[in-house]
C-alpha cells in the first residue's frame, strides 16, 4: 500500500485523533482543511522515507534546482522543473543533505540497524471493539527479536536526551502513539508487542537515543486512546463538533492558578 492509499483510507489515524484534544470543533476543521507540511515536518518525511524506504524517495520528492528565477531563462526552467515534480514533494538541496547526514549516523549504529531490519511501512487496520469505530496505524519498522515483536518508531528531534524526549513525548502524544500503535498490532497479530522509539537529533553530531515505551507511559497512552476516541465517536453519533464551550455550551470559569489563589487567600 502506497502512502498516499494509506492517508486516504478513511479509518481514523492516531496523528488526525490526536488534534481533538484541542477542540471536536478545530479537529474536524484541521481534518475537512489539511494544513500546508512546515519545513521541520517535511524535513522528518524526506528522512523517514531516506532511512526507511530509499527506493521510494525519487517517487515522492524533487529537489529544487539552483535556478536563477528573476531572469528569462531561470523562470522557463523553473516552470519545467515544476511541471515534471507535480504531486511530488519539493525539498532543498540542504535539506537533502541534512536527512542524508542523519541516515549516515543511523547507520553507523549497530543496535539501530538491527531494530530497522523488520518490515517497513506496515498498515494495520482495525474496527474498535468499544465504538464500533475504524482505526489504522502505519509503524516505521516492526521487527522481531528473539521471541519478541518490536514495533520501532523513528523520531527526528531537536534533543534525544532521555528527559528531554520524555517532555517531547508528553508534548507530542508519543505515549498516546506508543497505545494507539500497540493496540493496532496486537488487534492484528494476537501478540503483545514492545514499544521502542530511536530518537535522533537533527544537527551534527546527530546524537542518536534509543529508548523503550514502559508499561505506564503505554498506560497514560491507553487512557488518551480511549478518551479522544471516545470523544470522535460521540460527535460523530451526535454531528455536535463542539468548541471550547464544550458538549453543552457552557460558559468556562476563568480561575487564578494555585500558586497565585494563594497570594489571595
Amino acid at each position: 500500500m502506497t502512502e498516499k492509499e494509506y492517508r486516504n483510507h478513511p479509518a481514523i489515524s492516531r496523528s488526525e485523533l490526536f488534534k481533538i484534544r484541542e477542540s471536536p470543533e478545530k479537529f474536524k476543521y484541521y481534518r475537512e482543511h489539511p494544513e500546508e507540511p512546515t519545513p521541520a515536518l517535511v524535513l522528518g518525511q524526506l528522512f523517514h522515507a531516506m532511512a526507511l524506504t530509499p527506493d521510494t524517495v525519487r517517487e515522492q520528492f524533487a529537489v529544487l534546482p539552483n535556478i536563477d528565477r528573476r531572469t528569462k531563462a531561470g523562470k522557463e526552467a523553473f516552470a519545467e522543473f515544476e511541471a515534471q515534480a507535480e504531486g511530488k514533494t519539493i525539498v532543498s538541496v540542504d535539506m537533502v543533505e541534512q536527512a542524508s547526514a542523519m541516515c549516515e549516523a543511523l547507520n553507523k549504529n549497530e543496535f539501530v540497524k538491527k531494530l530497522l531490519k523488520g518490515e517497513k511501512e506496515k498498515p494495520f487496520f482495525w474496527v474498535d471493539e468499544m465504538t464500533g469505530e475504524n482505526c489504522k496505524c502505519r509503524t516505521d519498522a516492526l521487527t522481531e527479536i528473539g521471541e519478541n515483536l518490536i514495533i520501532v518508531d523513528l523520531k527526528s528531534t531537536d534533543n534525544a536526551e532521555t528527559e528531554a524526549f520524555m517532555r517531547s513525548a508528553i508534548k507530542y502524544g508519543y505515549d498516546f502513539q506508543s497505545a494507539y500503535y500497540t493496540e493496532g498490532v496486537k488487534v492484528n497479530t494476537g501478540r503483545e508487542p514492545l514499544f521502542v522509539f530511536i530518537a535522533i537529533e537533527k544537527k551534527p553530531p546527530y546524537a542518536i537515543n534509543i529508548l523503550q515505551a514502559d508499561k505506564l507511559l503505554i498506560r497514560r497512552g491507553y487512557d488518551l486512546f480511549r478518551e479522544y476516541l471516545g470523544i470522535y465517536h460521540d460527535c460523530k453519533q451526535t454531528d455536535n463538533w463542539y468548541g471550547y464551550l464544550g458538549r453543552y455550551n457552557q460558559i468556562n470559569n476563568l480561575a487564578l492558578p494555585a500558586y497565585l489563589a494563594k497570594e489571595v487567600e
